[in-house]
């Protein structure tokens, strides 16, 4: 389960970096107050390593690993690198008739291969969380670039899908053996990549899909992920008759949250579609099995408001920045 972030500010967290420094170079005055000249290198690296948890992640990539040594030996310490939040990057992009559907600044692409790539050479192989922005179009060739370098990856949340290719999100995958939670955009095409994750991922569990669920991306979750235990559909469309596979056919299922989806019913063809104001007891039932159901369908919820507002298909720059990161299901919270 992921730690939640820490309320205090980053502010806050930098004024404790310089009081520790503070507090260092006092520690080195003699007792008769003649002062002790002291080498930045020979600055504890435990100490450092306090300093650099207060910093974001400009900021380590910066630069200070060229300071000397000792400071590259602490900006490469694995606890600054379990995770690695790309979350408040976002492409400057427009959209553009064909494939892939934009164009990303060269400018924007510098910068995130800068700060993609000199943290995966610190990080030294030892991330286990990756956070990309909904809004971020990483290309082909840095996502295969990044999957070499974080082998023991665990969770990983997908940037857009428009500048990924089939072949290089399969590589991906092969890379990401210890692979438990995935959180992505709807895919139109997912049995390949279910089928990837299913030969490789022997440890996968956890899945959320930003995006509606249909028929076939139900079907193919039973065909291929049949042992999955956690799935969060929050925030979108799914047809009645695919919850109903989920419910059928995930028999290791134990948490499934749909809260604030807008749940259409099946209805005959050229006949209008129909939302349902509640569950039935049919539906009820089946999910009686489950250790959490997570529902919201209520009139007065903002979230289930502004779903109904966008179609089903959130579109989440409108609204509070890192609302998308949230989830009923804590452990697909970030």
């Amino acid at each position: 389960m992921t730690d939640k972030p820490s309320s205090r500010t980053r502010a806050q967290k930098h004024c404790d970096g310089v009081r520790l420094f503070g507090e260092v170079w006092k520690a080195g005055e003699m007792e008769d107050s003649e002062p002790l000249v002291r080498r930045w290198e020979d600055l504890d690296t435990d100490i450092l390593v306090k300093i650099f948890q207060s910093f974001d992640i400009y900021q380590l990539t910066s630069g200070i690993a060229h300071v000397c040594s000792a400071w590259r030996l602490a900006c490469c310490d694995p606890l600054l690198w379990k995770t690695l939040d790309l979350s408040m990057m976002k492409s400057n992009f427009i959209k553009i008739p064909l494939e892939p559907y934009v164009y990303v600044d060269g400018r924007s692409d510098k910068k995130l291969t800068h700060v993609l790539k000199t943290s995966l050479n610190l990080s030294r192989g030892n991330l286990m969380t990756l956070i990309f922005h909904f809004n971020l179009y990483v290309s082909d060739d840095l996502l295969t670039y990044t999957a070499e370098r974080c082998p023991r990856l665990k969770r990983l949340v997908m940037p857009a899908w428009n500048r990924i290719k089939k072949t290089g999100i399969c590589k991906a995958i092969q890379c990401w053996k210890d692979l438990e939670s995935l959180t992505m955009p709807s895919i139109a095409n997912p049995p390949y990549l279910m089928e990837e994750i299913a030969k490789n991922c022997k440890n996968f569990n956890e899945l959320k899909i930003m995006g509606p669920c249909d028929i076939f991306f139900a079907s193919t979750l039973v065909a291929y992920l049949p042992k999955l235990k956690v799935l969060s559909l929050r925030c979108s469309m799914l047809l009645k008759d695919a919850l109903i596979i989920i419910l059928d056919g995930l028999q290791h299922l134990e948490v499934l949250n749909i809260s604030h989806c807008l749940v259409i019913d099946t209805a005959p063809p050229r006949a209008p579609r129909r939302l349902l104001k509640e569950l039935d007891p049919v539906i009820l039932k089946k999910a009686s099995r489950l250790r959490m159901f997570l529902t919201c369908m209520q009139d007065s919820c903002i979230m289930c408001q502004r779903t109904k507002n966008d179609e089903g298909l959130m579109r989440w720059y409108k609204y509070e920045k890192g609302l998308w990161l949230e989830d009923e299901v804590r452990s697909l919270a970030y």
